[in-house]
Parts: C-alpha cells; sequence; structure tokens
C-alpha cells in the first residue's frame, strides 16, 4: 500500500472505494458507514449498490466525480484509472490508499491488512487476514488430496466469435491453481484472445464462466455447439460452470470458500467437503 496526503488514517470519516474487494472488506470490518462512494465492482454484499453513490467502472472513473463526494480518503485497487483520472486525484491533497490486488493466499492476506492500515482498523483487520489465512491453509489440506488434476478453461467473454480467456498471471489462472486445476490456457498472458485451433488442442475437460458476464445466459448446448469447443473433453460431457464474478476472481475474505466451490465443481466425484473454518463476512 503507498500513500498520497498527510491525514491520519483515523479521521477517514468519508471513504470512496474504486475495487469491489475494497468495499468488501470494509463491509466485513463493520466501516460501511464511513463509505460515502463506491464503484460499480462492489457488488459484495448485495446491498452495498443500493446504500451508496456509484462512481462508475474501477477502469474507467472521473476525478471530478469522485471529488464531488468530498472524500477524506479515496482507496483505489491496483488497475484503477484511467491515469489522466489516478493522476488528477493523487494532485487533489486528498489522501489515497493504493491497495496492491494480490492473488497469493499471502497477498489476500496482506490486502486485507492494508485496507484496515489505512482506515485505522489494523487490529480487526489483522484477525480477519488470520481467519482468511487459516482457510486457506485447510484449502491446501484438500488439494493435496485430489488423486488427478483436471483440465479447466476460464471464458471471460464470447464476442463475434472471439473467445477471450485467463491466462497465466491472471486472477483466473490464480482461482483455477488455488482449486486445484490446471489452466490449459497459460500459454497466454493474462486475459487474451484463443483460437478455435489452441482452444481445441488445450483440450478443457470443464470451461468455467462468470454469472455476471456479458455471456452470462449462454447454455452448455449453445457453447458446445461453437466450433471452438465441439470436438473438446467438456463438450463429451456438457462441462460448464458459472460463477459469481465477485466471488470468483475477487480475491479477498470469501475467496477461500470460492475455490472451494470451484473444486466441488471441476471434481464432483471427490466429494468435497465445506471448509470447517469457513465464516463468509
Amino acid at each position: 500500500m503507498t500513500w498520497a496526503g498527510t491525514a491520519l488514517a483515523q479521521s477517514a470519516d468519508r471513504i470512496v472505494v474504486a475495487g469491489g474487494v475494497i468495499t468488501e472488506v470494509l463491509y466485513a470490518l463493520g466501516l460501511q458507514d464511513r463509505i460515502v462512494g463506491i464503484d460499480s465492482t462492489s457488488q459484495f454484499p448485495p446491498e452495498a449498490l443500493k446504500q451508496k453513490p456509484d462512481i462508475g467502472y474501477v477502469r474507467a472513473l472521473s476525478a471530478e466525480g469522485v471529488l464531488s463526494l468530498k472524500p477524506s480518503l479515496i482507496m483505489l485497487i491496483d488497475g484503477a484509472g484511467p491515469p489522466d483520472a489516478v493522476s488528477l486525484l493523487n494532485e487533489s491533497g486528498v489522501k489515497i490508499a493504493h491497495i496492491a490486488d494480490g492473488l497469493t493466499p499471502e497477498g489476500v492476506a496482506g490486502k486485507i491488512a492494508a485496507i484496515g492500515a489505512a482506515v485505522g482498523a489494523g487490529e480487526p483487520a489483522q484477525r480477519l487476514a488470520a481467519q482468511t489465512t487459516a482457510s486457506f491453509d485447510e484449502l491446501a489440506g484438500l488439494r493435496a488430496k485430489l488423486e488427478t488434476r483436471k483440465r479447466v478453461l476460464f471464458v471471460l467473454s464470447l464476442q463475434n466469435g472471439r473467445v477471450l480467456v485467463g491466462g497465466r498471471n491472471s486472477s483466473a489462472d490464480a482461482i483455477i491453481s488455488l482449486a486445484g486445476g490446471v489452466n490449459v490456457a497459460s500459454g497466454v498472458e493474462g486475459y487474451k484472445p484463443m483460437t478455435e485451433e489452441a482452444i481445441a488442442a488445450a483440450a478443457p475437460e470443464m470451461v468455467l464462466m462468470m454469472r455476471n458476464s456479458s455471456a452470462h445466459n449462454i447454455t452448455p448446448e449453445e457453447l458446445f455447439a461453437m466450433p471452438a469447443f465441439t470436438q473438446t473433453p467438456a463438450a463429451a460431457t456438457k462441462r460448464l460452470v458459472h460463477m459469481d464474478g465477485l466471488y470468483l476472481l475477487g480475491f479477498g475474505p470469501r475467496t477461500p470458500m470460492a475455490a472451494r466451490d470451484l473444486m466441488a465443481a471441476i471434481y464432483p466425484e471427490a466429494a468435497i467437503p465445506p471448509l470447517k473454518t469457513a465464516s463468509a463476512p
């Protein structure tokens, strides 16, 4: 976490958030009354966007819109933008907390701790981080018991015949790994298009998509009728799984539970038990 501005964390009583995971953690810490604006990725808890002004998409912020809420603290997740808007916010004199968006168990714990430190709630945030780490440790035990590793393809979108997938160093890649799967798109970096030939050659046994994506209405019959997917092992069993986007890719306190749920979807025959340490905020 890096800082701009000089005000004390404890004085942050008007917080504007750009990053759904930050909103999730602040609500988990009981600090929602200090939030005066959130971005459109703040989908959890569901009441957040009903209760708080929406400042727009995290990567398409308006500096004027953010500053119109008269924040005493602006919290930005990695990737918030555009850069011009972030520069204006940095120059505004308002204190800014830049939160690193870690995609590992250690990164998630550090993220929770950094969010808490930014708002003067270090101790409860450390407790939440420790609870989350315990759940990640339990998840690792479940992962170690898997006898096989199935091949999974994460599809972000399907537009005009282009299949956008989650490659290595993406949040999709990280959650598939945590769930004990093999990301068949690891040959590409980040979120990139993948050709029909490459998808067929990758031979995914399951396709994973976000429930709240632009292609959320696609059915297994529709997906596996597409040329890119027809010959895949996943097509034989019509293995298409939808999960909530922030739950799946948010990398916050609920991530161990999300990875466990994904593991259960990848390996239904393994009867994956619920996490005993889980206590969703």
